[in-house]
């Protein structure tokens, strides 16, 4: 129940930051150095990976799908990837593409090229939280 309680409260900021920004008339906004928002489409998968449409559902799909064994080993963080995945999902389904807004400007440098949105931060952190605490149990 707390996976799921987590993925409904990722999906619903997810939707709400988008609907907030698709309302704005800010395109552009800096936070001190460390975060700018730049609103943007992505029609192509996570770091630009090219893949596009039904093959990138596809994949999403397949992911999604190995969430139930992911809870087993931490609970929080498979809700973390199942509410950003789907938040993801549901939008490549409705606008064939995702809207992404984050961008790190001091970040290591390879990434800082790329933007980002809250569904891939949830997705990113529950998937090292779920690593993390598979490595800790196998000690």
């Amino acid at each position: 129940m707390m996976t799921l309680g987590i993925a409904a409260l990722a999906a619903f900021s997810c939707a709400a930051v988008r609907w907030y920004l698709d309302r704005s008339s800010r395109r552009e906004e800096s936070f001190g150095g460390w975060l700018h928002l730049t609103a943007l489409w992505n029609e192509r998968g996570a770091f630009g990976l090219p893949l596009k449409g039904t093959a990138l559902t596809a994949v999403s799909a397949a992911v999604l799908a190995l969430v139930p064994s992911l809870a087993k080993r931490c609970r929080i963080g498979a809700g973390l990837i199942l509410g950003g995945g789907l938040s993801n999902l549901w939008e490549r389904a409705r606008h064939g593409r995702v809207y992404d807004y984050l961008r790190f400007p001091r970040a290591p440098k390879p990434l800082r090229r790329y933007v980002y949105n809250l569904a891939d931060l949830a997705i990113f952190t529950g998937t090292a939280m779920v690593l993390f605490r598979s490595l800790r149990r196998k000690r």
